[in-house]
């Protein structure tokens, strides 16, 4: 169903060392006729992006500055705490998403048949960037092994474009710090039982040249945060607590 746009969408963009795109990020979030707030986390930059912000000059836009560099998991923490609107969606700062295609993205929102929608980089027949097979590949790894561990059936659990109902995101106590994010909020929002949907969205990828993040360590630790965060993490660590305490008593 087509929805007349409203404002409606608060946008978090964490932020570090975006120097050379998040000025054409802004203006491109500023266009949608979705977006109500934006919320800017910058992580610590050290590049100029922190001077560039200060300059920014808009009531729609509110800056946060941490001293230093926590990670994208703290950035989003910060900015999920300041926001107001009925929605909440995360944008990066690099220009990989397309702040045009926020009304995909909402459209289940606004239809009320969903809580959380994820935009998958592999859904669609919109335009792809084609780089790094192994990413790929690693992509849909982690994804099978969400979702073995939540029992959601998505394609893309690392995907950057995840919009929430304010109330539910508000409600997720997010404890990482760094990119272990992705699966940490989808296992959490599996546990919700909420209605999750995805969509198909275009991607832009970066090089590492061009500035992109991301490495294999990362990687490992969201297989680590796969299985804490699942319920069945939850419940063998509540089973190794149980025995830990019987053990002390028992000594």
């Amino acid at each position: 169903m087509t929805h007349t746009p409203r404002r409606c969408l608060t946008v978090v963009v964490p932020c570090y060392n975006e120097h050379g795109t998040v000025e054409l990020l802004l203006d491109r979030v500023l266009a949608s006729p979705w977006v109500a707030q934006v919320i800017v986390v910058d992580d610590g930059s050290t590049d100029g992006t922190r001077e560039l912000l200060a300059r920014v000059d808009d009531p729609v836009v509110e800056v946060v500055f941490h001293e230093q560099n926590r990670g994208k998991g703290a950035a989003l923490r910060t900015g999920f705490s300041k926001a107001s609107s009925e929605y909440v969606i995360v944008q990066d700062a690099d220009l990989e998403y397309d702040p045009d295609e926020y009304e995909l993205v909402l459209e289940p929102l606004e239809d009320g048949d969903a809580d959380v929608v994820y935009g998958s980089r592999f859904l669609s027949g919109r335009p792809h960037r084609v780089l790094y097979f192994w990413h790929s590949v690693g992509n849909r790894m982690l994804t099978l092994a969400s979702n073995m561990f939540t029992d959601l059936n998505l394609t893309d659990m690392e995907t950057c474009y995840k919009a929430f109902r304010r109330e539910v995101i508000q409600a997720v106590d997010i404890e990482e710090d760094r990119f272990g994010f992705e699966p940490e909020i989808t296992a959490k929002i599996a546990a919700m039982q909420v209605r999750v949907y995805e969509v198909g969205i275009s991607y832009s990828g970066r090089t590492y040249e061009e500035g992109k993040k991301i490495g294999w360590r990362d990687g490992v630790r969201a297989m680590v945060c796969i299985v804490r965060y699942s319920e069945p993490g939850r419940r063998v660590r509540r089973a190794l607590g149980a025995s830990n305490a019987i053990g002390r008593r028992a000594s």
